[in-house]
């Protein structure tokens, strides 16, 4: 597991926002009602989490605006406000901010590697990327990480089938002699460490425990929004204490 020491802090990703709100409802997964300069807006949601620690009645929350005339909503969430920091809500960007992590040798937990393919198939399912370092495979799952307990990172905030099905087919892949790793973009940058959702999704702890144990291994990176950046911040270790 790589330390917390990575040096100073580096911008990865820059995605200033367009507006603060006032977060209302959430009529449905994808749709969220924000009060925007005194004036109700339907905002787009691009998270498949709850957030329900996050997008509450009364909420600061922040928001990039979109002009394209096909979007059904000309507003998107990007970031809500928790413990007086705030925290990015916008899945959309964690391939780029993955990305920028890998590409980076500084910061990478791989180091410098060969080559990086994105979205290739293995089985049901299609895995972020695929790394060759020195001819060896290696397979990184990337998740997105909003929920902090205890100072604690945790993921699911709800039960993923699909993110299950993701462990199990890295799991495969080590069995047929490759590497393989989950990298966490954990969006709590202070964090003592990070642990399956038991509580939330025991099948996906169950299935995550039983991957580590196999060999995989999982990079929780600590990331802070400040409402223009995205700032790595090193990584945090695993709270085995959770098995």
């Amino acid at each position: 597991m790589p330390s917390n020491n990575y040096g100073e802090s580096k911008v990865i990703f820059t995605l200033p926002y367009d507006s603060k709100g006032i977060f209302l409802e959430r009529p449905n997964r994808f749709l969220g009602k924000v009060l925007i300069n005194d004036k109700e807006e339907l905002v787009h949601i691009h998270d498949p989490g709850r957030l329900s620690e996050l997008l509450y009645k009364g909420n600061e929350v922040l928001l990039k605006k979109y002009n394209k005339e096909k979007r059904k909503t000309k507003w998107e969430l990007i970031g809500a406000k928790y413990k007086g920091n705030w925290i990015f809500t916008n899945s959309k960007f964690h391939r780029i901010i993955s990305q920028r992590i890998l590409e980076d040798p500084a910061i990478s937990p791989f180091g410098r590697v060969d080559e990086i393919k994105a979205e290739v198939k293995i089985g049901k399912s299609r895995i972020d990327y695929l790394l060759i370092k020195n001819k060896k495979r290696i397979w990184v799952e990337v998740k997105g990480c909003t929920l902090e307990e205890n100072n604690i990172a945790l993921f699911p905030d709800a039960p993923t089938i699909r993110g299950r099905r993701h462990v199990e087919e890295l799991k495969n892949m080590i069995y047929k002699g490759d590497d393989a790793s989950l990298l966490i973009l954990v969006f709590h940058p202070h964090v003592k460490c990070f642990a399956p959702n038991e509580k939330k999704d025991e099948k996906f702890a169950e299935s995550y425990w039983n991957a580590i144990n196999n060999g995989l291994r999982v990079y929780p990176s600590l990331l802070q929004y400040d409402g223009r950046n995205i700032i790595f911040k090193g990584y945090t270790s695993l709270c085995a204490n959770f098995h």
